[in-house]
């Protein structure tokens, strides 16, 4: 009986593997037999879920709202101006000093001089 469930489980994993998800997102079968690792099951179902509501091939029918919705590419263009003037702009990234000073900074493990 243990052997036919755990059969079963994998041709539903070789299935969900047929049908677009990402070996890498897919849990192994003793993950659900054994209840060890069950976030992974848990994010495999998810996975399958999204992608079947992404899909929209009719084979979905419910709330699409309970998955995140697959993210899709996003590509910006820049003229070579644009990217010129962004050669000019010096980011907060590389640092300022306005009101920067170190007036009151001691070296690590220096003990404060109390007066």
């Amino acid at each position: 009986m243990a052997f036919k469930q755990v059969e079963q489980i994998s041709q539903f994993l070789q299935v969900a593997e047929h049908y677009g998800i990402n070996t890498t997102d897919i849990f192994q079968a003793v993950d659900l037999w054994e209840g060890k690792n069950v976030a992974c099951v848990q994010q495999t179902l998810m996975n399958l879920g999204r992608l079947a509501v992404a899909q929209d091939n009719g084979l979905f029918s419910g709330d699409p709202n309970w998955f995140p919705k697959k993210s899709r590419e996003n590509p910006w263009y820049f003229s070579d101006n644009q990217l010129q003037e962004g050669k000019n702009v010096i980011g907060l990234q590389m640092g300022t000093i306005h009101g920067g000073s170190q007036a009151g900074m001691t070296g690590y493990a220096m003990p404060c001089q109390i007066l």
